[in-house]
């Protein structure tokens, strides 16, 4: 049992979360034994600061409330230390804690980040940022993108600017040229979509979901010449974490890989955050270094 646990809320996400909600997610803390210090962040910015400072501090668990972004923003200031990250699944789709089998459910996902098993995975990253559940270029980094300024100009709820964003790129129909370095050979593409995610994501009745998240290795799935409407198809299976039930990818598996490319800059999406980069883009696998609190052994080790 932990006397005195670190808990870093998303509060800006608009559910609703404020002194009362902190107050209640405080006596759910103390009935599982563990003694909280939540702040309710409003950025990005302040939730980094407070995981920075309680790796400095030697907490020993830090617990991320909110959606596969936020766990990213908190995780980015863990990785390589020994202070162990708690997840709250507060968000929409919560990749990461279903992969590791982290309840959903606030008073489970609680118990598990007080009384839960220190258990080590593989982070990805790209040009010093790092991802938990996968990166991508093209298509899924412009919708992110457009999303977002459908929100600010015009007020939409996400999914009415996510579809509005998605015919925007549709009638665009972009491709790019790559030049991708993997295992030492060269591939030359003309795509739409690149997808490197951490650890190998799965097909049949568990597709989007990953077995493993210590294997140590990048999955790479580049999209080859589709229509508009496979397009569609990638934009949607992307949402959802599903690429590896599309058709028409070459398939890659690596430590590191590097892209390239004649523009000056690419917007890269990782774990559904848009980051503006210059390539080349570097990509490594981390294996290892980040500890997460999970109900029992999740992934195997080491094989």
């Amino acid at each position: 049992m932990l006397n005195s646990i670190v808990v870093i809320i998303n509060a800006s996400a608009g559910l609703g979360y404020c002194g009362d909600w902190s107050t209640t997610l405080a006596e759910t803390f103390r009935r599982h034994g563990a003694e909280p210090d939540i702040l309710l962040a409003s950025s990005g910015a302040e939730m980094i600061e407070r995981a920075r400072r309680a790796v400095a501090d030697k907490a020993t668990v830090v617990v991320a409330g909110g959606g596969d972004g936020t766990i990213n923003c908190v995780a980015s200031q863990l990785v390589g230390s020994d202070t162990h990250l708690a997840v709250l699944a507060l968000g929409t789709l919560n990749h990461f804690a279903k992969d590791l089998g982290i309840p959903l459910a606030l008073d489970q996902a609680v118990a598990n980040a007080v009384t839960g098993k220190p258990l080590r995975v593989d982070v990805g990253e790209v040009n010093g940022r790092i991802f938990l559940n996968n990166s991508s270029l093209g298509i899924y980094p412009d919708l992110v993108r457009d999303r977002e300024q459908q929100q600010k100009k015009f007020g939409r709820s996400k999914w009415h600017a996510f579809g509005r964003a998605l015919f925007v790129v549709l009638r665009r129909f972009p491709f790019m040229r790559v030049r991708l370095t993997v295992n030492g050979q060269e591939h030359l593409r003309r795509t739409p979509f690149v997808f490197i995610g951490n650890n190998e994501y799965l097909q049949g009745f568990t597709m989007g979901a990953r077995e493993r998240l210590d294997s140590g290795k990048l999955v790479m799935y580049v999209a080859q010449k589709p229509t508009r409407l496979a397009l569609l198809r990638y934009a949607v299976h992307a949402l959802f974490n599903r690429l590896s039930a599309a058709r028409d990818f070459d398939v890659l598996t690596a430590t590191e890989l590097d892209i390239d490319t004649r523009h000056r800059h690419l917007r890269v999406a990782t774990d559904g955050e848009v980051t503006d980069m210059k390539p080349p883009l570097h990509y490594r696998s981390r294996p290892g270094a980040l500890s997460v609190i999970a109900p029992g052994r999740t992934t195997s080790t080491g094989s």
